[in-house]
């Protein structure tokens, strides 16, 4: 299988964190991708032009995160990292939209700022995107998940977002939510993937 992706993609590394919980890691290629690239494969393969993106054997192609987490939990054997109990699974597929829906608020923050002239920047839109990732983080503070066993998806994508934000933010958030804080923690001291897919 080939994963087509980026380091610094919280998205990729989610897939990639995903994949190690579930011994796939070693089944997979890392394609490295440049989404900006007219020319990259990328967009043959996927009309979107979006990464991670995964080519299956069969030469199917899979995206986007989320679904390629859906496939590979399936492939492992299912329920691992997407649990069959329904208030299990909802509970972390909720967890995962809210982690996802705080990376997609940073992610659209970065690229405001990096492809706009400080000119043409909105303060009403990066307003916006800050009250979502503010809101988001404020409510995962009062209540962090429980990590017990195998990390699910949610909990997988909390990290990552919590990753980027120390990426991209300089983890500016770790000041005012010590619960994540310890919780990242601990998540990383029970998921050697989290460190080896840190990007540079």
């Amino acid at each position: 299988m080939k994963l087509y992706h980026a380091p610094p993609s919280p998205f990729s590394r989610k897939v990639r964190i995903a994949a190690s919980v579930l011994k796939l890691g070693g089944e997979i290629a890392l394609v490295p991708t440049d989404t900006l690239d007219p020319a990259d494969p990328i967009r043959e393969k996927n009309p979107l032009g979006k990464i991670p993106m995964l080519e299956t054997d069969e030469g199917e192609y899979i995206y986007d995160s989320a679904v390629i987490a859906a496939w590979l939990d399936e492939r492992a054997g299912g329920g691992l990292i997407i649990p069959r109990d329904p208030k299990a699974r909802f509970r972390a597929l909720v967890l995962e939209s809210l982690a996802d829906g705080l990376t997609d608020a940073a992610v659209l923050t970065i690229y405001e700022t990096r492809f706009r002239e400080p000119s043409e920047r909105s303060a009403k839109w990066l307003s916006h995107q800050g009250g979502k990732i503010e809101r988001a983080l404020a409510q995962l503070e009062q209540s962090p998940p429980v990590l017990e066993g195998t990390p699910d998806i949610g909990q997988i994508a909390l990290a990552c977002a919590l990753g980027y934000l120390d990426l991209r933010f300089s983890g500016a958030w770790r000041a005012t939510h010590p619960h994540l804080v310890d919780w990242l923690v601990t998540f990383a001291q029970r998921v050697p993937a989290f460190a080896i897919t840190a990007p540079a």
